[in-house]
């Protein structure tokens, strides 16, 4: 791809995202929508491989009927109350289509099946796009109409896709479908909490970015597309293996790292209201998904598969891609629960 199409595209894609956060009628909102999916379509089929051309379009399947569905949502609200405006929304029939779109959008369960697959047939770099950026756009809708929303359906959507994610995330040997299921395990957790207490909401998508995009960027760097490519990464740069392994541990929610903060102040916030079985269940599905997290960790710093005396050599070849981006990224997630107190001020 050149390079003029390929910053029209992220230009495109950056327009789209900030017209629905920015807007408050729901007419611009779904048009920033449609302009975000377009435009991630050219980067999930750039590899021209049957696999990628799948993978765009499923997605441009789901994310139209989501779309469609919002769309459908506020002109039911509009004609039972007369107003586009994105925070008036009364109607209980819009509530529940739009819920159902948001999740769809999210890749909250039950609807998430369509987020593995989409990812399994990208690449790296787009699957790092759509598993930090695109939740931009949907994540501000919920923000807008949480008022709205019904807190028992995203309560028990949160749980599930906590509980889901972490079991058949156990079964997967590729890294891009365990970071799949890793983010609907994150977005069910903030969804959880978001009817409860926005700010935890707010605090905890912004963690996430920040361990989903340092991970991804450490996978690209390692070209590590399994998890017997992971057992390579110390040939390659034993600095990036033990980062990897940090940053894992932070995505698992281990204490002394980044990841421990939104779990704790959710799971806190949980009890706080009295829902302690669903604190109970989401803390138990942590441990799945803490589970595959160790198991990437074990293969990426304390084993070596079977190879070839010449693949220990890898460590000659400079990593091609830059690793500036990653570096920061990866402090930020590990280092930040000292500033904990801070971010909730």
């Amino acid at each position: 791809m050149s390079p003029t199409i390929f910053m029209i595209i992220l230009s495109s894609l950056a327009t789209g995202t900030i017209i629905t956060m920015t807007s408050y009628h729901w007419l611009l909102a779904w048009i920033g929508l449609e302009i975000n999916t377009l435009s991630i379509i050219p980067l999930i089929s750039t590899t021209h491989h049957p696999r990628a051309t799948e993978a765009a379009t499923k997605y441009f399947l789901t994310q139209a009927a989501a779309s469609a569905m919002i769309l459908f949502s506020s002109m039911t609200n509009a004609w039972e109350t007369g107003t586009w405006d994105i925070t008036q929304l009364s109607s209980t029939p819009s509530h529940i289509f739009l819920t159902m779109a948001l999740a769809m959008k999210l890749g909250l369960v039950p609807v998430h099946f369509w987020l593995p697959e989409v990812l399994q047939g990208s690449t790296l770099t787009t699957a790092l796009i759509i598993t930090t950026w695109q939740k931009l756009a949907p994540m501000s809708l919920v923000y807008l109409t949480i008022n709205s929303l019904s807190t028992t359906v995203l309560l028990l959507m949160g749980l599930m896709s906590t509980v889901i994610a972490g079991w058949a995330g156990l079964n997967q040997t590729q890294t891009r479908k365990i970071m799949a299921y890793s983010s609907i395990a994150h977005l069910g957790w903030m969804v959880a909490v978001s009817s409860i207490m926005m700010n935890l909401m707010v605090m905890n998508l912004i963690i996430y970015l920040i361990m989903t995009s340092a991970l991804f960027q450490a996978l690209i760097v390692s070209q590590s597309k399994t998890i017997q490519d992971t057992t390579m990464t110390w040939a390659l740069s034993p600095t990036i293996s033990i980062l990897t392994m940090a940053l894992l541990l932070s995505l698992g929610g281990l204490p002394p790292l980044t990841g421990f903060i939104p779990k704790w102040l959710i799971l806190e916030e949980l009890v706080t209201q009295n829902l302690i079985p669903t604190a109970t269940m989401m803390a138990l599905s942590a441990l799945l998904s803490l589970f595959f997290y160790l198991r990437l960790t074990y293969t990426t710093t304390l084993t070596l598969s079977p190879n070839t005396t010449t693949t220990k050599f890898k460590w000659r070849l400079k990593p091609n891609q830059p690793t500036q981006p990653m570096l920061i990224a990866t402090t930020t997630s590990i280092l930040l629960l000292p500033l904990a107190p801070l971010m909730l001020m």
